[in-house]
This record gives structure tokens, C-alpha cells and sequence, in this order.
């Protein structure tokens, strides 16, 4: 088979991470008879300076053309430090998210037994801990209008706004991976205090009627929060609205160990992106040092969602828990020899 991937590396640590993703796709293709084209195009601060766009035109329809987009990261300091700047990198990733209509992240949070003694929770609450999170990408907050500054720059407002259907379609897919999973949701929201949280709670109450195999608990935001962290163990599926999300599931991605090993996949409308869930850690460009293993893995779950090859995705996640086993590891997970984040690559590549 063929397939189309476009690739946007972005900023930072993107574009070496993302090399060895397709180091191991292309290994993928060998072995099972597949053929990949990527295709490389401009996101975030890089198109910005060179095109003045965050998120392109040309982007964007290399995206719509393609079967699934891999992602590498965005972000830049001269960007962080400036918070004048009108144009910014992470408008080009709410962008992608809303022209592509990628209205769910999912984010699997899984712990790995060579490096629960990293995690800084001990390892009687993690060991074993395996949930997703799914969180709503394309309303609430970071899209409401009206938004904006006062003109003397002293008063700052924004909006947070859902449609029923926009709850209704997130939740659908919460009930979908609970039915795959074990069976158990839960609906995280802030109801006692906000009318987009009663409305998210008062639509989740009327779909579990049609869902009577699934239990479905209500927990407010700040309690989930506590409860990641007290007990990560009870959680299966978690679904929530996207500023929750984007918090919470930064909070879980901790107590694994290391930012480095979660993937994560956004869907929707047209072509799903997959995505480590890092930042673009601009202080490791091009050191060679940054830790590719949660690129490979999104490149997994590509496999999987976007193209329906659960083996070759098997096979992929088999060749990363080796490396782990092994040791062979880039300085931020090493308690040996570190490699550099191509030598990663090449062995993922060469041993799978």
C-alpha cells in the first residue's frame, strides 16, 4: 500500500525529532511492503519568518491532501519574550486544529516498569497506571469570542463558549474508547461554578442513557486534578472540555517520568496529526541530545488510527519498549551510556 504523510517539523527540536520517526516509518514500509511519500512543509515560528503565516495556505492543503500529519513542535523564545508580538507560532497549532476541524486530542498515558522509578509519584500509585484523556481541541476559551485588550492595555477579557453538538461529538468519542478500554468514563467539568461545565455535565447525564454497559462518574476540575496524582491507577478514559484537557493532561503526562515518551493523536474532520506532547525545547536544537521516542510512538499511533495497521503499530511499540529494556536512550532517560537522538533512530530503524 501507499501512503501520504506531510510532515511539519516546525520549531526547535521538531525537525530531529521527526527525522527519526520516519526513520522507523521508512523501516516499517520495508518490512511490511508499504510505501510512504513525505511530504515537508512550514509550521509555526519558521513560517512565520519565512512566510509570515504560522500555519500557510501551502500547509494546510498538503495537509488536506494527505492520508495523516506528523508533527514535530512549535514554539520559539524570541516569541515567548515578546508578549507584544501580534503574530505568534502557537497561532499557526489552533489554526491547524481549526481549519482541519481536529476537534478531539487523545492523549494514552501509560507508565513504562525500566523507568517507574522516575516518576516522581512512588511506585505503588503509578506502577500500572494506563489511561487516556480525551480533551475537546476546538472550543471553549481559547476560541470564544469576544476576546481582546482594553486600548490602554490595563483590562483583558476572553469567552468561553461550547454548542451543544460541539459537547455531543466529544463525549460520543469518550464513550467509544471507554467501550473499547474497561468500560469506565469519566466527565471532568467545573458545573458547580460555570454554564459551559452545566451544560457539558447536563449533555453527558442524557447520553449515558444510551450507554447503560458504561459507568460514568462526574468528578469537578480541580478534583481531578488531586486525584491523578493521589490515585492515577482509577482512572480509564477521561474526557473533558479544552482548557481542562490541556492542563490535566499535561499533569498526568508527569507521572510517567519523562515528557519524552507520550504520544498523542488529534482527530476530527479531515486528516488527523500526530504529535509528541513536548514542547519544542529550543534549548536542546541542535545537540542532538532530545529524546525521539515520543515522535515514534505518535508515529505509531498514525499507523493505527489514520491508516488501520495495528501490527505495524504493534511492532513499532514493541521496537521502543526494547530500546527502553536495553538502554539505549538519549541523556534525558539514561542511567548509562546516553545516545544521541539519531543513534536512537538508527537502532529503532535497524532492530525492528
Amino acid at each position: 500500500m501507499e501512503y501520504k504523510i506531510a510532515v511539519l517539523s516546525g520549531d526547535g527540536i521538531g525537525p530531529e525529532i521527526v527525522e527519526q520517526a520516519i526513520k522507523v516509518l521508512k523501516a516499517v514500509g520495508k518490512k511490511f511492503n508499504h510505501t510512504f511519500h513525505f511530504t515537508q512543509a512550514l509550521v509555526g515560528a519558521i513560517a512565520i519568518d519565512q512566510m509570515g503565516d504560522p500555519f500557510p495556505e501551502e500547509t494546510f492543503q498538503l495537509c488536506m491532501d494527505s492520508d495523516a500529519v506528523l508533527f514535530g513542535a512549535i514554539g520559539d523564545p524570541k516569541y515567548d519574550n515578546d508578549p507584544k508580538a501580534m503574530v505568534r507560532p502557537e497561532q499557526g497549532l489552533l489554526a491547524m486544529r481549526k481549519k482541519l476541524g481536529l476537534y478531539a486530542n487523545i492523549r494514552p498515558v501509560t507508565t513504562f516498569p525500566s523507568l517507574i522509578h522516575k516518576s516522581p509519584l512512588r511506585t505503588d500509585l503509578v506502577e500500572g497506571a494506563d489511561f487516556v484523556v480525551v480533551r475537546e481541541l476546538t472550543g471553549g476559551i481559547y476560541f470564544g469570542e469576544p476576546r481582546g485588550r482594553s486600548e490602554d492595555l490595563n483590562k483583558a477579557y476572553d469567552t468561553c463558549v461550547y454548542t451543544r453538538p460541539e459537547v455531543e461529538r466529544i463525549l460520543k468519542l469518550g464513550f467509544e474508547y471507554a467501550a473499547k478500554r474497561n468500560k469506565q468514563l469519566t466527565v471532568v467539568d467545573k458545573a458547580n461554578i460555570l454554564a459551559t461545565s452545566r451544560l457539558w455535565r447536563e449533555t453527558a447525564q442524557e447520553m449515558a442513557l444510551s450507554h447503560p454497559e458504561i459507568e460514568v462518574d462526574y468528578m469537578f476540575v480541580d478534583n481531578a486534578a488531586m486525584q491523578i496524582i493521589q490515585w492515577p491507577k482509577k482512572f480509564d478514559v477521561m474526557v473533558t472540555e479544552n482548557m481542562f484537557g490541556d492542563i490535566l493532561s499535561d499533569e498526568a503526562s508527569v507521572i510517567t517520568g519523562s515528557l519524552g515518551l507520550l504520544p498523542s493523536a488529534s482527530v476530527g474532520i479531515h486528516t488527523s496529526v500526530f504529535e509528541p506532547i513536548h514542547g519544542s525545547y529550543p534549548q536542546a536544537t541542535g545537540k542532538d541530545i532530545a529524546n525521539p521516542l515520543a515522535t515514534v510512538l505518535s508515529a505509531a499511533m498514525l499507523l493505527e488510527i489514520a491508516l488501520d495497521l495495528t501490527v505495524e503499530a504493534e511492532s513499532v511499540r514493541e521496537v521502543v519498549d526494547r530500546s527502553m529494556s536495553e538502554g539505549v536512550v538519549t541523556e534525558d532517560i539514561s542511567e548509562g551510556k546516553a545516545y544521541k537522538t539519531s543513534e536512537v533512530g538508527d537502532w529503532l530503524a535497524k532492530n525492528l
